[in-house]
C-alpha cells in the first residue's frame, strides 16, 4: 500500500511539473493582455487622422513605408549588431576583470573607489568625450555600450569572487591544481550565479545606451530613425518604432531567461 501511495504521489508531482511547464508560455502571454487591451481601446477611441495619437492600425502602414527602401532592415541590423557586440565584450571584460579584482585584496582596495566613480558617470556625459576620441563612427556606439554595460557584470563577479570559501582554495592547493584548473573547476563555477545577475542587469542597459547614442549622434540605427520621424512629425512611425524596440527587448529577455535557467540547473540549491 505504501509503495502504491508513493507511486501516486510521484505521478501527481510529475503531472504538476509537466502542467506548469506547459502553462509557462501562457503566463507570459497573459502578461501581455493589458497591453493588448490598451492598444485595442486606443484603436477604437483614436481619431483616424490624429496628428499626435494615430491609431495603432496606422503604425503597421508605417512599417511598410520604412521597409520599402530597406531602411528599417539596415537600421535594425545596425542596432542589434552594436548591442550584441557591446554585450559580448562587456561579458568578457566583466567576467575576467571581476575574477582578477575579486581574488586580489590589493586590487580591490586600490581600484574599488575608482570603479565606483566610473560606474556613477552618467552615460549621456560620456558621448561628447567619445566623439572627440573616435569621431562619428560605429566604434563610438560600441565604446559607450561596453563602458556602461560592463559595470554590473564586473562588480557582481568581483563581489562573488571575493566571497569564495577559503577552504575550497586550500583544497586546490592540496591537490596541486594549476591556476587554470583552479579557475575552471572552482572559481568560475562559484561566481556564475552572480555573474548571470550582472548580465541580466546589463542587457537593458546595453539596449538603452545603443538607442541613446544613435539618438544623440544620428548614427545609423533605430534610435536615429525615431528622432528623424519625430522631427518630421510622422507620429505613426515614432509609435511603431517604439513598439518594435519594446518587442526586441521582450524577446531578448525571454531568450536570456531560457539560457539562465538551463545554466543554473547545475546549481539546484541556488534555484530553490
Amino acid at each position: 500500500m505504501r509503495s502504491c501511495a508513493t507511486i501516486r504521489m510521484c505521478g501527481a508531482r510529475m503531472s504538476r511539473a509537466y502542467a506548469q511547464k506547459l502553462l509557462s508560455p501562457l503566463r507570459t502571454i497573459q502578461g501581455l493582455l493589458p497591453l493588448a487591451l490598451g492598444l485595442l481601446l486606443w484603436q477604437i477611441l483614436a481619431a483616424p487622422n490624429s496628428p499626435y495619437f494615430p491609431p495603432p492600425s496606422t503604425w503597421w502602414d508605417s512599417y511598410w513605408h520604412l521597409a520599402a527602401g530597406g531602411r528599417l532592415r539596415t537600421a535594425l541590423l545596425s542596432t542589434l549588431g552594436t548591442f550584441a557586440l557591446g554585450l559580448l565584450a562587456s561579458i568578457a571584460i566583466g567576467f575576467l576583470g571581476g575574477i582578477l579584482i575579486g581574488r586580489s585584496r590589493l586590487a580591490r582596495r586600490a581600484l574599488g573607489p575608482l570603479l565606483e566613480f566610473c560606474r556613477g558617470l552618467p552615460p549621456p556625459v560620456l558621448v561628447p568625450v567619445a566623439v572627440l576620441l573616435l569621431g562619428y563612427s560605429q566604434n563610438l556606439k560600441l565604446l559607450n555600450v561596453v563602458w556602461v554595460a560592463c559595470w554590473p557584470i564586473l562588480l557582481n563577479t568581483s563581489s562573488a569572487a571575493s566571497r569564495i570559501d577559503q577552504l575550497l582554495l586550500d583544497v586546490c592547493r592540496t591537490f596541486h591544481l594549476s591556476p587554470l584548473d583552479r579557475l575552471r573547476k572552482v572559481i568560475a563555477p562559484a561566481v556564475v550565479p552572480d555573474f548571470l545577475i550582472g548580465v541580466r542587469v546589463a542587457i537593458p542597459l546595453a539596449i538603452i545606451i545603443t538607442l541613446l547614442v544613435e539618438m544623440m549622434t544620428g548614427l545609423p540605427g533605430i534610435g536615429s530613425m525615431i528622432v528623424t520621424s519625430q522631427r518630421q512629425f510622422r507620429s505613426a512611425e515614432v509609435y511603431g518604432l517604439l513598439v518594435l524596440v519594446g518587442l526586441l527587448g521582450f524577446l531578448i529577455n525571454i531568450g536570456f531567461n531560457a539560457v539562465e535557467r538551463r545554466i543554473l540547473r547545475r546549481w539546484p540549491p541556488l534555484e530553490r
